[in-house]
């Protein structure tokens, strides 16, 4: 499956009474919430002693890739597109890849 199929499909699931205004608000708010139980996850692994809960971690990245698509869509963007923009500024920003200088000493 292509990223432009999966947005696609996941559209399928997308609330039809939303007007793209909420589809934008309803996709940055799920972003949010379900970033914020990947990181409930990783804590309870990390500071709790927890096993890492692989699989629901999965699930969970699953919710925030449905929240993406849905965000693009609320721009009327593929996310292909959204994909490509964002490899296009890290090979500028990080040409020979990831450096701890240039990081801290970055220039926009």
């Amino acid at each position: 499956m292509t990223i432009n199929e999966y947005q696609k499909l996941a559209m399928t699931t997308l609330n039809p009474d939303l007007n793209k205004k909420d589809v934008l608000i309803n996709g940055v708010m799920g972003l949010c919430g379900e970033s914020g139980e990947c990181i409930d996850i990783v804590k309870r692994h990390l500071a709790q002693g927890h096993e890492l809960d692989r699989d629901n971690l999965i699930k969970e990245l699953g919710d925030v890739a449905w929240y993406l698509a849905e965000t693009a869509f609320a721009l009327d963007v593929e996310l292909e597109e959204v994909f490509i923009r964002n490899i296009e500024k890290l090979k500028k920003r990080y040409p020979e890849g990831f450096s701890r200088s240039k990081s801290i000493n970055r220039q926009e």
